[in-house]
C-alpha cells in the first residue's frame, strides 16, 4: 500500500511539472545530471534536512548513498532537526535506514566540531532557505563555511530558489554589534539572494575564504514566485508550512519576537495574521488600509490560538493579504503594523524594558539594530524609518551584484 501511494505521489508530481513546464532544476538536480562529478572518490559530510529532496521526493541522503564512488560518512542537522518538526535544541542521533550518524548543529554546539571533520573531505549543504536574515539556516551555513576554511575542507552548496523572489530587498542592514544566530551577517532583513549567492557573498565579503563551490540552478529567474518554479514546497520548519508563508514571515516575524500580539503562530495561519484580545479588528484593519501600503491589504479577522500566546483566548485583529509579491515591502509593512499598534494601544503594545527585557533584546537582534525600536518609540512613522534604511539597502544592492548567479 505504501509503495503504491509513493508511486502515485511521484506520478502526480511529474504530471504537475509537465503542466507548468517544470522550469527550475535545483542544484541537486543539476549535480545529478553531472553524475555528482565533484563528489566522486570523496568522503562526504552532508548538511541537510527534510527539504533536501529531488523532484521525485527522494532524499539527497538516499541519492548519495546509492552512488558508487561517494562515501557519505556523516549528516549534520540544522534547527528543527534532520527530519524537521522539532522545536528547541536537537540531539545527535542515527539515521534509521542507513545507520549514518546525524550530528546536531542546533544544540550544545552550532558548528561542526573538529573531531567530526577528521574523516570528511567535503561538506555539502543542501537546505531550502526562506529569504529572511533571521531564519537560522543561513547562520548554520556560515558557521559551517568558517569551520571548512579552518579545517581546509571543500564546501559545496547546492542552490535552491529564494521563495520570496530575487527582487525584493527590504529592512535595515544588520549592525555588527547585533550579530547573533538570528542575524549572522551585515545584510538587510530581506536580502533577495539565493542560498548559493549568499554563500558566495559570505565567503568573500566576510573573508571566510573557504574552498567553495556553488552548483547553480537551471531555469530560475529573479522575478519567480515559488509557484512559478514547478517545484513542490516542503515545509522548511513547523511554522513555514506553505509556499507563500515566506512572503509573510518578514512582515510579522520580528513583531512575534515581542510576544505581545499573536502573529498566527499557534493558529492555522502562522505569520499571516496579527491579533490580540484587546484589538478592535475593524478599527485596526481600517487604520492599516488607510496607509495604502504597496501590494498588501488588511481584512478584519477573528481567531482563537490552539497554543502559544493567547492560547484558547478569543483574539481579534487583521489578516494580511499579499496581492503583489514583487512590489510589496515586507519589512516596511511590519513597521506600519507596529506604528498603528503603538498609536491605538499604547498601554498593551509598547517597548517597555521593565516588562519584557529579554524579548526586547531578541527583537533588536532580529531587527539587526536597536534603531527600529528607538525610532518607533519616539513616534517616527514607518515611511520615515524606511527612508532611513533605504540608503543602506542601495549600498548593499551594489555590493551584492558580483555574487548574483541569475
Amino acid at each position: 500500500m505504501r509503495k503504491n501511494a509513493r508511486w502515485l505521489a511521484i506520478f502526480i508530481c511529474v504530471f504537475a511539472c509537465t503542466l507548468v513546464n517544470c522550469q527550475v532544476k535545483t542544484g541537486l538536480e543539476v549535480l545529478k545530471e553531472r553524475d555528482f562529478d565533484i563528489l566522486k572518490g570523496k568522503r562526504v559530510g552532508l548538511i541537510t534536512n527534510q527539504t533536501g529532496i529531488d523532484k521525485n521526493f527522494y532524499s539527497i541522503v538516499d541519492i548519495l548513498r546509492s552512488k558508487e564512488g561517494i562515501n557519505l560518512v556523516a549528516i549534520f542537522a540544522p534547527e528543527h532537526g534532520f527530519l524537521g518538526g522539532v522545536q528547541g535544541d536537537i540531539s545527535d542521533s542515527i539515521e534509521s535506514k542507513t545507520k549514518i550518524p546525524v550530528y546536531s548543529l542546533y544544540g550544545s554546539t552550532r558548528t561542526i566540531p573538529d573531531e567530526k571533520l577528521k574523516d570528511i573531505d567535503v561538506i555539502v549543504f543542501d537546505i531550502q532557505d526562506i529569504g529572511s536574515r533571521s531564519y537560522t539556516y543561513i547562520s548554520t551555513m556560515k558557521l559551517a563555511m568558517e569551520q571548512a576554511a579552518k579545517s581546509q575542507k571543500e564546501f559545496v552548496v547546492l542552490d535552491r530558489p529564494n521563495p520570496v523572489n530575487g527582487i525584493i530587498v527590504d529592512g535595515p542592514v544588520l549592525e555588527s554589534r547585533f550579530i547573533s544566530f538570528i542575524g549572522t551577517a551585515e545584510i538587510p532583513y530581506v536580502h533577495g539572494m539565493t542560498i548559493g549567492e549568499l554563500a558566495l557573498y559570505f565567503n568573500s565579503e566576510l573573508k571566510i575564504n573557504c574552498n567553495l563551490t556553488v552548483v547553480p540552478m537551471k531555469g530560475w529567474k529573479r522575478t519567480m514566485a515559488w509557484n512559478d518554479t514547478g517545484l513542490v514546497w516542503v515545509p522548511t520548519s513547523p511554522h513555514i508550512p506553505e509556499s507563500d508563508t515566506p512572503l509573510y514571515y518578514p512582515i510579522t516575524g520580528v513583531i512575534g519576537e515581542l510576544s505581545i500580539v499573536s502573529v498566527g503562530v499557534g493558529y492555522t495561519l502562522p505569520f499571516k495574521i496579527i491579533g490580540a484580545p484587546w484589538i478592535d479588528a475593524e478599527k485596526f484593519s481600517g487604520e492599516l488600509n488607510k496607509k495604502n501600503l504597496p501590494g498588501v491589504v488588511f481584512h478584519p479577522f477573528y481567531f482563537k490560538p490552539y497554543y502559544g500566546i493567547y492560547k484558547d483566548r478569543f483574539c481579534a485583529g487583521a489578516r494580511i493579504i499579499v496581492r503583489d509579491a514583487v512590489n510589496y515591502k515586507p519589512f516596511a509593512t511590519g513597521l506600519a503594523i507596529m506604528e498603528v499598534l503603538l498609536r491605538l494601544y499604547p498601554e498593551e503594545f509598547n517597548f517597555s524594558q521593565k516588562k519584557n527585557k529579554d524579548r526586547i533584546l531578541t527583537f533588536d537582534k532580529a531587527c539587526g539594530t536597536d534603531a527600529i525600536r528607538i525610532k518607533l518609540n519616539s513616534g517616527e512613522d514607518f515611511s520615515s524609518i524606511e527612508s532611513w534604511y533605504s540608503s543602506q539597502i542601495q549600498d548593499f544592492i551594489k555590493k551584492r551584484e558580483k555574487y548574483l548567479l541569475y
